[in-house]
């Protein structure tokens, strides 16, 4: 398999620059530079991936762990990550791969071709992969053909994502999607830029394109003390979801444990995340959940 992978998704420019059309970011990437996800570079004007077909982190998992657990509970997974992410949180608990360039050590320079992925899978008698640990859609070339791939050997698909992506790109996967858990970090344009360094809004795009779609929907909301803890708001992205049809849609709130460039932060109290199960499930969300609790 080469090294590396020629990106879709991108426009040449001027003086061997390209831009990036993956994800709102809209990366202007010089020659030999990578874009802010670290994996996609620009090679003599050609975008390439980096990572395509050679994860840095392979394991088995309960179904639960994604976290999903409206959608065949009970089940296991292959997960599969490449190293990436679009995002910069301040917080990310997976840091030392989402936040690491692919000629970093934790690169592993092993292959696993989508056939290879889909064999592993079915060796270990998990009905599904799950594309999860770091941010799948920066290597989406390799999550779609490994996708492909499962679909035509009767497997499922998992997405597990902040869902930063543009429209395009995110239709020509949704056909081989069959569940996703999509990290909704606020409802807050501003805490986003803040905290992740993106925004709010592609999120929810991303949200209704996969529900529309009939991907299977699951979302984590990380509670982190004085950062996105005001019940207010999260009472107005309860609204926003029962309003968008997605009353039926688990939510989990997870407890934030101090990690990465958030230290100084505690851990979330227990009983604001139950203030704020109750103030889902008052606003009608019917499968609201505690993580890390």
């Amino acid at each position: 398999m080469e090294s590396f992978h020629e990106c879709s998704y991108y426009q040449r420019l001027d003086d061997g620059m390209v831009e990036c059309r993956l994800c709102p970011h809209h990366c202007r990437i010089p020659q030999g530079k990578t874009g802010r996800c670290r994996s996609r570079r620009n090679q003599d004007g050609v975008l390439m991936s980096e990572v395509y077909g050679r994860p840095c982190a392979l394991a088995v998992d309960p179904i639960e762990k994604k976290p999903l657990y409206h959608f065949h509970p009970g089940t296991t997974c292959l997960s599969i990550a490449c190293t990436g992410c679009n995002f910069r949180c301040l917080n990310c608990q997976n840091y030392d791969i989402s936040q690491a360039a692919s000629v970093d050590s934790v690169f592993s320079e092993d292959t696993l071709s989508p056939e290879q992925a889909v064999s592993l899978c079915m060796k270990h008698r998990c009905p599904g992969i799950a594309y999860t640990y770091t941010e799948p859609l920066t290597y989406i070339e390799y999550v779609k053909d490994c996708a492909r791939l499962a679909h035509e050997n009767g497997l499922w698909n998992i997405l597990v994502t902040a869902g930063y992506v543009c429209q395009e790109p995110l239709a020509d996967l949704l056909p081989w999607l069959d569940a996703a858990n999509i990290d909704l970090k606020s409802f807050s344009d501003d805490i986003y830029q803040r905290v992740s360094g993106g925004h709010l809004q592609p999120v929810l795009d991303t949200i209704l394109a996969m529900r529309d779609a009939g991907v299977w929907i699951e979302i984590t909301n990380l509670v982190i003390p004085t950062v996105n803890d005001d019940m207010d708001m999260i009472r107005r992205m309860c609204r926003w979801l029962v309003a968008n049809g997605l009353a039926k849609t688990p939510l989990h709130f997870s407890r934030f444990f101090p990690r990465y460039k958030m230290l100084n932060l505690p851990p979330t109290p227990v009983q604001t995340l139950r203030a704020a199960r109750q103030i889902a499930l008052d606003e009608g969300l019917q499968y609201v959940y505690l993580g890390n609790v």
